[in-house]
């Protein structure tokens, strides 16, 4: 999956938590919100790669393969929440009572394109 796509999906993940939050707010005898994790899992699903292990590894052989292809999806799954976060803090920080948390998410989701097969923060050579 490429990155903008990931960005895009913590987005949306973010997004709905903040929605499930503010339904909360106004009806706080709602039920638990945290049962329906089917966006997430989705997502999980979607980025990790799947991996065949032949008959005869070992131990270090399995460790060595989950790792390596396991560890570029980890990336980029940090990667997408770690640049929301860090653009949801820095509005917060800043002081800026006009912005909101959603704004902020909107305008990441515009910009996300950017980020293409690249991890946010990252360049080609």
């Amino acid at each position: 999956m490429e990155q903008s796509e990931v960005v895009k999906r913590v987005i949306g993940i973010l997004t709905e938590a903040g929605e499930m939050r503010r339904l909360l707010e106004e009806s706080p005898d709602r039920g638990d919100p945290s049962n329906d994790s089917t966006v997430v899992t989705a997502l999980l699903n979607e980025t990790m790669p799947r991996i065949a292990i032949p008959e005869d590894a070992t131990i270090e052989d399995v460790v060595g393969l989950v790792g390596r292809e396991v560890g570029g999806a980890v990336e980029q799954l940090v990667g997408a929440f770690t640049l929301a976060f860090a653009m949801l803090a820095q509005v917060h920080d800043s002081g800026q009572t006009d912005v909101s948390s959603a704004d902020v998410l909107q305008d990441l989701a515009l910009r996300a394109e950017q980020f293409g097969t690249e991890g946010p923060g990252e360049t080609e050579a």
